[in-house]
């Protein structure tokens, strides 16, 4: 596993660090590197209007400074790359997972909900179209 993807939802971060600390030991056991990717959606126009100009530039900036945090919390600050895109969560990950040739995503994810039965979670979505392979992490019951 020389690339490792690690999709990271910032509103819901992998509290216990499983899926982070899994792609630590693969990437560790491999030499390979990590990548944690957070996908911003995009905001609809109508929305967009009553927002300040500067409010995208500024998701964005500390998007990417939560993911620095993220990275340093969990010892992997030394072999990470930081990666802010926007758009649909799903589709943005599969994207850039196939852009950089990754060899693995290691995704957290929540229990089904009702809801997710319907519309599904983006990491059945991600497992169901990546083109590598593809680690879900479930959260950890207490």
């Amino acid at each position: 596993m020389k690339t490792i993807l690690v999709p990271i939802d910032i509103s819901n971060p992998d509290p216990d660090g499983t899926a982070l600390g899994l792609a630590r030991g693969l990437a560790a056991t491999e030499g390979g590197k990590i990548v944690l990717l957070s996908v911003i959606e995009q905001v609809p126009d109508f929305v967009a209007a009553h927002i300040p100009p500067d409010f995208h530039d500024k998701v964005l900036s500390e998007t990417a400074a939560r993911l620095e945090e993220i990275a340093g919390q969990h010892g992997l600050a030394d072999n990470t790359e930081i990666v802010v895109r926007d758009g649909h969560p799903s589709t943005k990950i599969l994207e850039y997972a196939g852009a950089i040739g990754a060899d693995m995503i290691v995704i957290a994810s929540h229990d089904p909900a009702p809801i997710d039965y319907l519309l599904g979670s983006v990491a059945a979505r991600v497992a169901r179209h990546a083109h590598c392979s593809v680690l879900i992490v479930r959260k950890r019951e207490s």
